[in-house]
């Protein structure tokens, strides 16, 4: 009877490193594995490295280690298939919705894939109706709710066919039925998902396993529930800030 070969990582990053310019350091010698279909939420306080690590992730930042992801070392030459099989979604969808309507949007990105316009508006429509945004095809990206323009953007994400999802902060200005929706789709999804986030059910829910960032250091990797009862007293105080916070900007 052979043996089973162990399943190969979609994201291997070894003794990651970086500083911003002013010299800040962000990361110190992070190691970090994804495994193909696994939800980790990323954990920790403002400034801890989070959003940094996931930026490396796609060459947006770019440190001293190694990243490798679905095999590709995250060099410059690899950047355009790399962005093809690892899609963000940042925590302000405005940053990633800027045509004239929705469907132009999420038809965006096949486009620059190479898809000829018809199969880029197919794989647009549909990718709009699985998040359940169809009705607004011809809508402006500005006219929707914060809820309905995060929807566009993970189609926008979902329409170049991705392996991984990276999402930063993704309940940030969502209301509880907005949340609701979007843990849904989330949990329907097959790509491996990174969530950079602070809401702990929201984590709960999505995955089993989290990484805990502090000062730059991934300083805890473990089952879900083990890191957060390790590290609660990071999050009461602030995540009822955090969630006041984003109360009084809707």
């Amino acid at each position: 009877m052979t043996a089973s070969c162990p399943m190969k990582p979609v994201i291997e990053v070894r003794d990651l490193h970086f500083s911003y310019a002013d010299g800040t350091l962000a990361l110190d010698g992070v190691n970090f594995t994804l495994y193909p279909g696994e939800t980790v939420a990323l954990l920790g306080a403002n400034g801890s490295g989070k959003t940094t690590f996931a930026l490396q992730l796609n060459g947006i930042l770019q440190g001293a280690g190694s990243i490798e992801v679905c095999g590709l070392p995250v060099i410059k030459e690899n950047l355009p298939a790399i962005r093809s099989k690892i899609g963000m979604v940042f925590q302000d969808s405005d940053e990633q919705l800027f045509m004239p309507t929705v469907l132009e949007d999420v038809a965006f990105g096949p486009l620059n894939q190479g898809c000829n316009p018809d199969e880029a508006v197919a794989r647009a429509g549909a990718t709009l109706q699985q998040v359940g945004m169809e009705h607004a095809l011809s809508k402006a990206p500005y006219h929707l709710s914060a809820g309905e323009k995060r929807k566009v953007a993970l189609a926008g994400v979902l329409a170049m066919r991705p392996e991984i999802l990276v999402l930063d902060e993704p309940t940030t200005f969502l209301d509880p039925p907005a949340q609701h929706n979007l843990l849904h789709l989330l949990q329907d999804l097959p790509q491996a998902k990174l969530i950079v986030t602070h809401d702990m059910m929201f984590a709960r829910a999505l995955g089993r396993r989290a990484a805990f960032f502090e000062r730059g250091k991934l300083v805890a990797d473990g089952p879900i529930d083990e890191i957060i009862g390790r590290f609660q007293w990071d999050y009461s105080a602030f995540d009822a800030a955090l969630r006041y916070s984003a109360q009084r900007r809707l």
